[in-house]
């Protein structure tokens, strides 16, 4: 299925954008702060993690390539459509299970704004928080177009701190990194465990960045915008947690572990710039939840009313959303919420998301006749 926007769209909008969206999506609840990286993947140990990595790396490239095809061809763009057409009736589950992910992820990014502001100013938690909600709530508001210039320029920031983040730590203790490497500190979980739970529960990326499927003109588009995304993914990440190992086991204990190794490298204004970074990155996560929401509840409005979500409604609905998130997150805290959630969120995607798509969508596909070839 082609579409008005994808007749004009550049190979940016086509092969880059959905990549940098799905990173967009996962980071904030991922690894931008690094307490998910310690919690999944460095009780496997150095070597471990790397391979659990890879394992995630591949398992969202598949799975992303299998949905942006399914997506395709039946005109999918928001995760509404595309459950409706995978489950049938059964969409209804697949609903409940991602409001359960809103909730939780969006609660994750109130709590961990507020470690970050409390760790870089002394603020109280509830001011970072509701800086974030504020930011999030901004974005929202003003669709599309808002939302996938937020994606690409924060994606732009993200890369170029990670990379200069992994030099500095490389001339800063470089020797402990290779050392960490080198240790004999025997693992305590299984990596290949480790990698697939955490590429089930960040999976939902896929779905949720629907609406910028719209630039692709083909198949082949689809192909390799899907197979790309996951090494978007996770290449922060694996930068991130070889810095990490410098100072293996004991970091795994750190509520923030990025501030704990922005401590040791003692470079103030670094430590600001690479905070903020995170902030940003927790920014385009919660905007992108904020804003699938919001497409699939004017989606049911249109049919209803026939005349598009305002502006005024876009900020109100993610305003009430973000409230009770936030709230959540300040009376749980962010080592509790990545360690008991994040596991029940795997185990459901899985259930209703990869599994059905792997095999009902995957069969379906192959059934159906091949549809618009590129545009020229």
């Amino acid at each position: 299925m082609t579409s008005a926007a994808a007749t004009d769209s550049s190979w940016f909008q086509r092969y880059l954008l959905p990549g940098f969206a799905f990173k967009a999506v996962i980071i904030g609840g991922g690894y931008a702060t690094g307490r998910e990286l310690a919690e999944f993947f460095l009780p496997a140990g150095p070597w471990g993690g790397l391979a659990a990595m890879v394992l995630a790396m591949l398992i969202w490239s598949l799975v992303c390539i299998a949905t942006f095809l399914f997506a395709r061809a039946y005109g999918a763009r928001d995760y509404l459509s595309f459950f409706r057409a995978l489950l049938g009736r059964g969409w209804v589950v697949f609903e409940a299970a991602y409001l359960i992910f809103v909730v939780l992820i969006l609660a994750v990014f109130g709590a961990a704004a507020g470690e970050i502001g409390s760790a870089l100013a002394g603020l109280p938690h509830l001011v970072g928080t509701l800086a974030l909600l504020i930011a999030i709530a901004g974005f929202a508001m003003f669709g599309n177009a808002s939302v996938e210039r937020l994606f690409k320029y924060v994606s732009f920031l993200l890369y170029g701190v990670y990379f200069l983040f992994v030099i500095l730590a490389f001339t800063r203790f470089g020797d402990r990194i290779a050392a960490g490497f080198a240790s004999n500190v025997p693992a305590t979980a299984n990596w290949a465990l480790g990698g697939i739970t955490y590429a089930s529960y960040n999976i939902i990326g896929a779905v949720v960045i629907l609406p910028v499927l719209r630039h692709l003109r083909s198949d082949r588009d689809a192909i390799v915008a899907g197979a790309i995304a996951g090494p978007l993914a996770i290449l922060p990440a694996i930068l991130f947690f070889t810095c990490m190992i410098a100072f293996y086991p004991v970091i795994g204990a750190e509520i923030l572990p990025s501030d704990f190794l922005l401590r040791q490298m003692n470079l103030p204004l670094f430590h600001l710039l690479f905070q903020l970074m995170i902030f940003a990155a927790l920014l385009e996560s919660g905007t992108g939840a904020v804003h699938a929401v919001n497409e699939r509840i004017e989606k049911t409005w249109l049919a209803a009313r026939g005349t598009a979500l305002s502006a005024r409604a876009r900020l109100l609905i993610a305003l009430v959303l973000l409230s009770v998130c936030m709230l959540l997150a300040d009376r749980i805290g962010l080592v509790a919420l990545i360690a008991k959630g994040y596991r029940l969120l795997a185990v459901l995607f899985l259930l209703v998301y990869v599994v059905p798509l792997q095999t009902i969508g995957v069969a379906r596909l192959r059934r159906r006749p091949a549809i618009a070839q590129e545009i020229p």
